[in-house]
């Protein structure tokens, strides 16, 4: 019995070696990840069916109990019983695809097996969609790994073996012979077909373990430099972190040493060679100075190739990535070898990654840093502006008052300094507490009581401890502007109402006025584009939508509302921002 496991061992062995290489191909991951569509389980199917073809051929053949050994089975006669294995890739189709693959690997290969005749071919043909059905399913319901430990693999693979002998018993023509072949080949077909099925199981898990160690230890070593690289290409220029960052890839690095340059000098150099590859040099290297000029990573595999002035300069080849910034090559990371014969694909994958990550890493600092500039001169000018017809009516009150009440004309130009120191502030700061926006907005006031002091009545509504809370600058002021130069426009008994309070974490501000309202066709697009009015600023709804939005967020965009008599405009600011 010994002697004849063997023989099946080997048999079989053939069958898994061609099988695991199989699912070496990349497309087979899919199996793996249980990624099974009916286009996959038919490519799966006919792919793993013609493999258990194969193993019919590998079969040995028996008359009675007398084993019939032949290098392939091409042709079994009537009074024969082919022992086939094609059900063992079968077994394996459902052990990596599920039920579905490996019925449909068996219907296949049971066809084919069919085929070729003999006393056995009823049992023969069976046995390959049953193995497929029950391997599949039972895989699945012991295992929700990806691939199946090898000792339930072991304990499934007897199920299947021990289905055949009973289909032979049951379907050979002559019970006596099918006795006699059971007693022979029926231990040693379980415990091959179970074996190596574990074996094979403990194969795939295996490479699959080494290949996922090795992808993990990459990655992690890619976003361990990218952690480390973010604070030194964040605070400052490449050319004043090249020693550090230089120093943080030697460290990470299986390399012999690693230099930083710009478009023309060293900016720094790490590990072998450092003695005589000094920092300041030009670029001596003709395919370095290729490297920044066309902006393609370039590889020195011979030491005449690093132009380096000591013969006995232990670095002999080097991989030169180049570094941009906004499209523009500014320098090259070096990474330098003591042998051409560690530059594999790996390395250089890994030199072209880490150009990668440097690249996206300046790239996304310099873009969030002109985002920054472009915003904040965006809001300085929207903050900056000013009304001019306030200004000039200002002016003009201020001349009419100095006649006839001096004092009063004192005050209001007090007040008008106040407003103008306040938008000096408005250039320079984004955010201010709502004390200060409140000053501002309480300057504007005096001034408006003084040019109409019995034509509008203000209500001020600000709910205590508020006074700390973040506002845009000159915020408050332009909406109360708003409504004295059009909402109130003309009318006799004008009142406006400013209202601040807290609602859960947000501070709800609201101006109101019983004035005109605003036109019916503007109302759905106020503060999503500027209007150019006749009398006083037209943009400045505009401008504190931007203003808002820009700093605190989209949601506090200003809303417009017509009231009965009137109209109402409203936003809300974090409570704590």
């Amino acid at each position: 019995m010994i002697e004849l496991t063997i023989i099946l061992l080997q048999r079989i062995g053939l069958l898994l070696l061609i099988a695991f290489m199989l699912t070496r191909i990349p497309r087979f991951r899919s199996l793996l990840d249980r990624d099974i569509t009916v286009k996959t389980v038919i490519y799966y199917a006919l792919v793993f069916g013609l493999m258990g073809a194969i193993g019919a051929h590998v079969g040995v053949m028996m008359q009675g109990d007398d084993l019939m050994m032949q290098a392939l089975v091409l042709e079994v006669q009537d009074d024969v019983v082919l022992i086939e294995f094609s059900f063992v890739v079968v077994m394996i189709a459902g052990l990596l695809g599920g039920p579905f693959v490996g019925l449909g690997a068996g219907m296949v290969s049971g066809l084919y097996v069919a085929l070729l005749g003999g006393d056995g071919w009823l049992a023969n043909s069976l046995i390959n969609p049953l193995a497929g059905l029950i391997t599949g399913w039972t895989g699945q319901f012991f295992s929700e790994e990806r691939v199946i430990a090898p000792n339930k693999a072991l304990f499934i693979g007897i199920f299947p073996p021990v289905l055949y002998m009973g289909l032979l018993l049951i379907f050979l023509p002559n019970p006596e012979s099918g006795v006699e072949i059971v007693n022979t080949i029926g231990i040693p077909l379980v415990i091959t077909i179970s074996v190596a099925l574990a074996i094979f199981t403990m194969m795939i898990r295996v490479a699959l373990n080494e290949t996922e160690r090795e992808a993990a230890l990459e990655t992690n070593r890619a976003l361990s430099i990218a952690e480390k690289a973010l604070p030194l290409l964040r605070e400052a220029p490449l050319s004043d972190n090249a020693c550090k960052l230089a120093q943080l890839l030697y460290d990470e690095l299986e390399v012999a040493a690693i230099s930083i340059t710009d478009r023309g000098r060293v900016l720094s150099h790490v590990g072998l060679g450092g003695d005589h590859h000094r920092i300041g040099e030009p670029l001596k290297m003709r395919l370095s100075r290729k490297a920044v000029e066309e902006g393609e990573i370039q590889i020195a595999y011979e030491k005449k190739d690093i132009h380096c002035r000591l013969d006995t300069c232990p670095l002999q080849t080097a991989i030169m990535v180049p570094i941009y910034r906004s499209g523009d090559v500014i320098g090259l990371i070096n990474l330098y070898f003591q042998h051409s014969q560690q530059i594999r694909q790996v390395e250089i994958a890994l030199a072209k990654g880490l150009g990668t990550i440097i690249t996206n890493q300046i790239n996304g600092f310099e873009a969030e840093r002109m985002k920054k500039l472009l915003k904040e001169a965006e809001l300085r000018n929207l903050q900056a502006q000013i009304n001019p017809h306030f200004l000039f009516n200002t002016f003009n009150l201020i001349h009419s008052l100095l006649r006839v009440n001096p004092e009063q004309a004192r005050h209001i130009l007090v007040q008008l300094s106040q407003y103008m120191r306040a938008n000096l502030k408005i250039a320079s700061e984004s955010l201010i507490p709502l004390q200060h926006d409140l000053e501002h907005l309480y300057a504007y006031l005096e001034i408006v009581r003084a040019r109409f002091p019995d034509q509008i009545r203000i209500n001020m509504n600000i709910e205590n401890g508020l006074q700390d809370v973040y506002i845009p600058p000159a915020t408050l002021q332009p909406l109360v502007e708003n409504c004295v130069q059009h909402g109130l426009k003309k009318m006799e008994n004008g009142e406006i109402e400013i209202k601040a309070m807290r609602r859960n974490e947000t501070v709800y501000f609201e101006v109101t006025d019983n004035g005109h309202g605003f036109p019916d066709e503007m109302i759905s697009v106020l503060g999503k584009e500027p209007f150019h009015l006749e009398n006083g600023n037209g943009t400045a709804l505009f401008n504190i939508n931007q203003r808002l939005k820009g700093l605190m967020g989209n949601q506090s965009a200003l809303h417009f509302e017509n009231l009965n008599e009137g109209s109402k405009v409203s936003f809300s600011l974090p409570l704590h921002s």
